[in-house]
């Protein structure tokens, strides 16, 4: 099974052209032809099921013959995470926690981010690529870069976490979470979160939390993190 994403369609969508690049794909790659079916997403959770009427290299149009809603997972994750030094490696962990099962991702520029910009355009197609690769038919939202304070100060969620190097008391996340909740979860950057932001933090109702016995990157923090979330919702 291939999956194409196009976030334009609807229940209501009877009929649709895909785009120039996806079609020759279709027609030349997959060698799709009239009456062959072909499976998209919305991103939003719905699967479509499109059989091909016309098998156009450069606007292959299909119409719709079936939609059914997927079913999702029973809890919410959402990662703020401080973009790496190296952005390949940002982009390896947006690619595996979408795998994984990661709902919304926002990075965060902390005291000691060595990155402070970020282009979100390439991270989108990253996400929907994973998206469909893992046959996934929700897409995780990808917010606008904010503080790290900006965003602790704003958010508030069920069961939130901070992940941090500092020697403290801390508790394992694995100990921490409960099923079926919504989470969230900071990762900090290579010097991690400065004293001030762990404060913060802690005063906004962060819990401090140890996701192993070994000093991780943010990246390997980050999908440690994720995949911890998802394996205590099993």
């Amino acid at each position: 099974m291939q999956l194409f994403y196009n976030p334009e369609i609807t229940q209501d969508t009877s009929q649709f052209t895909f785009p120039k690049e996806e079609s020759k794909h279709i027609i030349k790659v997959l060698r799709k032809k009239t009456g062959d079916t072909v499976n998209i997403t919305n991103g939003d959770g719905w699967l479509f099921t499109a059989e091909i009427v016309v098998p156009n290299i450069n606007k292959c149009t299909a119409k719709i013959i079936e939609c059914t809603l997927q079913p999702n997972h029973h809890y919410h994750l959402h990662l703020a995470v401080a973009p790496t030094k190296l952005n390949d490696r940002y982009e390896w962990f947006l690619e595996k926690a979408t795998e994984i099962g990661v709902d919304s991702i926002t990075p965060i520029i902390c005291d000691h981010s060595e990155r402070k910009v970020v282009k979100l355009d390439r991270f989108h197609r990253i996400i929907q690529s994973a998206m469909k690769q893992s046959l996934n038919c929700y897409l995780p939202k990808l917010n606008e870069a904010i503080t790290v304070k900006s965003f602790i100060s704003k958010h508030t969620s069920e069961y939130q976490f901070i992940a941090h190097c500092e020697d403290t008391n801390k508790t394992s996340l694995k100990e921490a979470l409960k099923p079926n909740t919504n989470v969230t979860i900071l990762i900090g950057p290579e010097g991690d979160f400065s004293s001030e932001e762990i404060d913060l933090a802690i005063q906004n109702n962060f819990i401090p939390v140890s996701l192993g016995h070994t000093r991780l990157r943010t990246e390997t923090a980050a999908i440690v993190a994720c995949h911890t979330v998802a394996l205590s919702n099993e």
